[in-house]
């Protein structure tokens, strides 16, 4: 049987440093989503259009005068811009005022 040594253990955090400096969007959060032009991201996967219409007629019947642009990125599994489609994704991304993404699995 095994003596009892009176050792302790010593419990560490899983978490590491936080940053002092707060999470912030990358642009100012809308304040009113009317009139605005929202950009619907979505990939390949099958559920990513399907969710991106539901949000979009749920965002219609609440904000009657609120529009949609669709980008899809159609690379078969990517969840990045595929390659060779870089200009044409920054160029829809002047003409929205925000962008929601879906990429359903």
């Amino acid at each position: 049987m095994p003596e009892k040594t009176g050792s302790a253990y010593e419990v560490f955090s899983p978490w590491a440093e936080a940053d002092p400096v707060p999470w912030r969007g990358i642009n100012p959060r809308l304040t009113d989503l009317a009139g605005k032009k929202i950009g619907l991201l979505r990939n390949s996967k099958r559920a990513a259009e399907p969710s991106l219409k539901i949000v979009a007629d749920r965002l219609k019947k609440r904000y009657p005068t609120i529009s949609f642009s669709w980008f899809a990125n159609i690379k078969p599994n990517e969840t990045v811009i595929a390659q060779g489609m870089k200009d044409e994704f920054e160029a829809w991304l002047k003409g929205v005022d925000a962008v929601i993404a879906s990429y359903g699995d």
